[in-house]
């Protein structure tokens, strides 16, 4: 048990003295040691920059340059947390991140400047990596060794943004020793060893970079090669270049990689394994089939409440099997669900009473929000750990990942998951991406509509719908927005929330089908503004002089 409390310091102290090439990037080649050396010197200046009264935590604005882990491993031997930031959030929402995490200092470099102009940021100073006067202000650290002396487990070491569909991103903890973990606890799972090399090409200031692919290569001593941005064109050319054996991804990645033209050769690569989250299954097998390499969807809550380990004979589709105290409940009943029911084709039966929202009854190492105490309090529930995300389970205890919480549709007082339908529409021929989310019922409640990025027919995509055993009487959407590129967030998931926002009413084409109706027509102007498709005053009338507008009124005033 003592070597789980393990520091990040004490693993960026071991890396000290290993002169083997540890860190490459565009052309440049460090070793173990040079990267722990370049952490030490940085956690020397940190020291003297950061004021003893305030909180340690600096703001790190990069992309993925060789300054990210160097900083991270500066942190940890400091004693200090890092915040990063993410360089798609402008104006107001930046600053707030910066200053909501009581950042003192703030690295980035010269190409991300145009992002802080105008941005008022007390008593935060700038420092910009790629300048003379930062080497300036390094060099008379460049003699520093690296102490984890004063580090312990439970300094923080990370606070990481964890993502909404409401409200402001909340600021999740990571600790030095959860980190540390982490990391061992991927090395045992995938035998990481000395002579990997992980290919680190998904954001840096997102927790699946840091912690699915840095962490573990930093405890089992192997390199890292970074993509600056991640790239599906350069994808298999730098695994091949760095000779990467290890990936993480998230969101769409895979996705993207695959519509990459096909090459003969494209299973002469060094890859063994990609670890991350939301491939899907068809993709996931499109990848093996391509490139002879295994995608392992994992689960693990942004703030490490609930984590879900694939074994073998783990069955397709599911993530894994529940460890003690996971449970799929009700969130209104807080029922445990009952067990899936599949079809001979293993498709999901009774998937309206099987998914329910993943907790965690047990012990958990979820370290809080750094200041937000509602959003505790809310993952908290019950003296439980709620993750927000949907799940079922089959009779073998193994769980299947159904959405986010927040992908939740109510269609004629029916819940639905967002995902289960995604999954289903996936088969569509013409489909290359599938997202679905809901739009505003015009009497109450949700709405299926789907973003389809791909060619779409609509008649054969009627027919295909007709066809599915597994498509509820509730799931065939209302409403198929035609994309030529789905929108993504910075960590290439699909941004449901900007398709909300949208919803009918974008600038793509539009395409629905009526109440009672299966053919899907074009949605004009009038059909957008009809009765049909938009929400109505369902309000009671106002009392005389009474000028309040319901919900209705003010979700017709923002359009």
């Amino acid at each position: 048990m003592e070597s789980t409390r393990c520091t990040v310091a004490e693993l960026v102290r071991a890396r000290w003295g290993d002169h083997r090439p540890g860190l490459w990037f565009e052309g440049r080649t460090l070793t173990h040691h040079e990267t722990a050396a370049g952490a030490a010197a940085r956690a020397a200046l940190l020291a003297d920059l950061l004021p003893p009264e305030a909180a340690p935590h600096l703001g790190v604005l990069l992309d993925n340059t060789p300054e990210y882990p160097m900083w991270l491993g500066a942190a940890a031997l400091a004693g200090a947390a890092v915040a990063g930031l993410n360089p798609t959030r402008r104006g107001a929402e930046l600053a707030r991140d910066i200053l909501h995490t009581e950042c003192r200092l703030l690295v980035t470099e010269r190409a991300r400047l145009p992002l802080l102009d105008g941005l008022r940021l007390p008593g935060v100073r700038l420092l910009v990596t790629d300048t003379g006067a930062y080497d300036d202000l390094l060099a008379p650290y460049a003699d520093a060794v690296p102490d984890a002396s004063r580090a312990t487990p439970d300094d923080r070491l990370l606070l990481y943004f964890t993502s909404g569909s409401t409200g402001a991103p909340k600021a999740a903890i990571c600790t030095q020793g959860r980190l540390a973990a982490a990391g061992r606890s991927l090395v045992g799972q995938f035998g990481v060893g000395e002579d990997d090399v992980h290919y680190v090409c998904m954001p840096m200031f997102h927790g699946n970079a840091v912690i699915a692919d840095w962490a573990p290569a930093l405890a089992a001593g192997a390199g890292v090669a970074l993509r600056r941005r991640f790239s599906a064109s350069h994808f298999l050319d730098d695994v091949r270049e760095f000779g990467a054996t290890y990936f993480t991804y998230v969101g769409r990645a895979v996705q993207y990689v695959l519509a990459t033209p096909e090459r003969p050769d494209d299973r002469d690569n060094p890859l063994r394994l990609g670890f991350g989250t939301e491939a899907g299954a068809v993709d996931a097998a499109a990848f093996q089939r391509r490139f002879g390499v295994r995608l392992v969807e994992g689960y693990g809550s942004s703030e490490g409440g609930a984590a879900i380990q694939w074994t073998p004979g783990t069955p397709a589709g599911a993530v894994g099997r529940a460890a003690p105290g996971l449970a799929v409940l009700d969130p209104e009943s807080r029922e445990e669900c009952p067990p899936a029911v599949f079809d001979p084709a293993g498709r999901l039966l009774n998937g309206h009473s099987a998914i329910g929202e993943l907790v965690n009854r047990g012990a958990n190492p979820f370290e809080g929000y750094w200041r937000n105490p509602e959003a505790e309090a809310e993952r908290r529930r019950d003296g439980l750990y709620w993750t927000g995300d949907l799940f079922y389970r089959d009779t073998e205890g193994f769980l299947y990942f159904a959405g986010r919480t927040d992908d939740r549709l109510r269609v004629d007082s029916e819940n639905l998951a967002a995902a289960m339908i995604e999954n289903i529409l996936a088969r569509y021929e013409g489909a290359a991406a599938v997202a679905v989310y809901a739009v505003p019922d015009p009497v109450t409640g949700d709405q299926v509509m789907a973003a389809i990025a791909g060619d779409f027919e609509p008649a054969a995509f009627a027919g295909f719908l007709h066809a599915q055993p597994d498509l509820g009487t509730k799931m065939a959407p209302r409403f198929v927005r035609v994309v030529r590129r789905m929108p993504v967030t910075a960590t290439n998931k699909i941004h449901r929330a900007q398709l909300r926002r949208e919803g009918v009413r974008c600038a793509d084409p539009v395409w629905w089908r009526p109440p009672g109706e299966s053919a899907y027509r074009p949605l004009t102007p009038e059909d957008a503004e009809g009765p049909l498709v938009s929400p109505r005053d369902l309000s009671l009338p106002c009392a005389a002089g009474d000028s309040k507008a319901g919900p209705a009124d003010q979700e017709s005033a923002r359009r």
